[in-house]
């Protein structure tokens, strides 16, 4: 750390797991305060300037399936605990686990559903589900030419808290570097794109003319009883030739 991170802080969970398998680093400003530790997991409070705090858990979930299953049950006891309902709560890391058919190339139907099902069940219990993303929806692949094989190991769990906390977060899945894994980045303010036409602006006005209320009268019987946009109160040319007068 001094070396190739100088002036910056870290916090693991050894003392959990002598191997150390979550390390997270940050630098001033931001201010962390770990909460809780496992081996399969870590729970902090992270702090910002002018930004309220939240709560991250960091995972890294164990390969074998009977010790994921104890971090499904290890991830109810912060939300209960620090009363997560009413917190922004994000979860991020590597889950060893899929969600659904699809984010698995090689999908094998008796061998994952029930895995799939523990997991679902202990999303659902604790509230969060996945952030919108941008990037590759396979998050892992065993880089094998002859026999590839493509997996969504890796996500990013909100709850409905971070999204009124920061309603433009965002997450990007990065292409992978030297790991098999791709990297995440999160993005608290990302801002959308701008989409499709600018919206329809009516101009107040026109509500003064003393034709205004026969002339929409007139276009709405022509348009029918259903009228899907604004178009088709103005297919008929008398009728556009109303609203020019008015113009």
């Amino acid at each position: 750390m001094t070396t190739l991170c100088r002036g910056w802080h870290y916090q693991s969970n050894h003392i959990s797991d002598e191997d150390g398998r979550i390390i997270l680093i940050w630098r001033d400003p931001l201010k962390l305060r770990v909460l809780s530790q496992s081996r399969q997991m870590l729970t902090c409070e992270i702090m910002l300037p002018n930004s309220a705090p939240f709560i991250y858990t960091a995972i890294y979930a164990s390969n074998l399936s009977e010790e994921r299953t104890d971090l499904w049950i290890e991830l109810l006891n912060p939300h209960t605990s620090l009363n997560l309902d009413s917190q922004p709560w994000m979860i991020g890391g590597d889950f060893n686990q899929i969600l659904h058919s699809v984010e698995h190339s090689a999908f094998n139907e008796h061998s994952s559903l029930s895995n799939m099902y523990y997991l679902r069940d202990c999303l659902l219990q604790l509230g969060v589900f996945d952030l919108r993303y941008q990037g590759p929806t396979h998050t892992w692949s065993n880089k094998q030419l002859l026999s590839p094989v493509a997996i969504k190991l890796d996500r990013y769990l909100t709850n409905s808290q971070v999204i009124s906390t920061f309603p433009h977060i965002s997450a990007t899945f990065l292409p992978p570097d030297i790991s098999d894994h791709s990297p995440c980045l999160i993005d608290l303010a990302f801002q959308l794109p701008k989409a499709g036409t600018q919206p329809y602006k009516f101009q107040n006005y026109l509500i003064k003319h003393p034709s205004f209320t026969e002339v929409v009268q007139d276009a709405w019987f022509e348009a029918g009883s259903v009228s899907a946009n604004l178009s088709s109160l103005l297919e008929a040319e008398t009728h556009k030739e109303k609203f020019k007068t008015i113009k």
